[in-house]
C-alpha cells in the first residue's frame, strides 16, 4: 500500500499543497499532522506507522515534512527501512529507496550520504527560525512592545480556567500520559508539557 504524509507545523497553515502531491502521487492512504515536526511523538504520524506494513511505500512531499531533527530523520528513516518499507521524498528523486533494492556499494551510499546532508540542512533551517525568533522577541522586549503569550491556565487562575489547571496537575502527579491528559481536559499536549516543566522546576527549587 502506498501511504502519503504531509505535515504543516501550526494549525493556521495549509495542507492542500501537500495533499494535492500525494494525491496525484497515487497515494491510497493519506495521513497528516498540524505540529511541529522537531520530533516524531505526532498523533497522525503514529497512527500510519502503526498500519504499515512490509512492502508498503511511504511519500511525503520533502524531508521537512518527515521531521526537523536530523538525529530523529536518521533513526526513523532506518526504522523504515529495517521493516522493508520503502520511502519517497517527492522533491528529492534520489531519495527513492525502491531504486536501490537491486544495487550494491554506489547507489545506496549516495542516497545514504544526500539523506545525511539533507537531515543536517533541515534541522539547521529549524535552529535558525528559532534563532530569529528569540532575537526579534529580544528585539521587542528592549522596546517594550512584546507582551507574550498570555497563560490560560496557571496556578492563579480562577474559575474554570482553574479547575481545568488543578485537574491537569492531579494527573501529571497521578503519571497520567500526556496524550490522556489531552484527552481528558481538552488542552492541548503544548500546553500541559509547559505545566509539567513548571512543576518540575518549582519541585527542583523546592528540594
Amino acid at each position: 500500500m502506498i501511504f502519503g504524509y504531509a505535515r504543516v507545523s501550526s494549525a493556521d497553515q495549509n495542507l492542500e499543497r501537500q495533499l494535492k502531491e500525494l494525491e496525484e502521487y497515487g497515494c491510497e492512504r493519506i495521513y497528516t499532522d498540524k505540529q511541529s515536526g522537531k520530533d516524531f511523538s505526532r498523533d497522525g504520524y503514529k497512527e500510519m506507522r502503526s498500519k504499515m506494513r512490509f512492502g508498503d511505500v511511504l511519500v511525503i512531499h520533502d524531508l521537512s515534512r518527515f521531521g526537523r531533527n536530523k538525529n530523529d530523520i536518521m533513526v526513523e528513516w532506518k526504522s523504515l527501512i529495517d521493516d522493508e518499507i520503502d520511502i519517497v521524498v517527492l522533491n528529492m528523486p534520489i531519495l527513492d529507496t525502491r531504486k536501490y533494492k537491486e544495487l550494491e556499494g554506489i547507489g545506496q551510499l549516495v542516497s545514504d550520504i544526500v539523506l545525511s546532508l539533507l537531515s543536517w540542512m533541515v534541522e539547521e533551517e529549524r535552529k535558525r527560525i528559532r534563532t530569529a525568533q528569540r532575537e526579534g522577541i529580544e528585539i521587542a522586549k528592549s522596546k517594550g512592545i512584546y507582551k507574550g503569550g498570555k497563560k490560560q491556565y496557571h496556578a492563579g487562575a480562577t474559575g474554570k480556567n482553574k479547575i481545568i489547571y488543578d485537574e491537569i496537575v492531579r494527573l501529571l502527579n497521578a503519571n497520567e500520559s500526556i496524550q490522556n491528559i489531552h484527552k481528558r481536559v481538552g488542552v492541548s499536549r503544548n500546553t500541559i508539557y509547559s505545566i509539567k516543566r513548571e512543576l518540575e522546576l518549582h519541585n527542583v527549587k523546592r528540594d
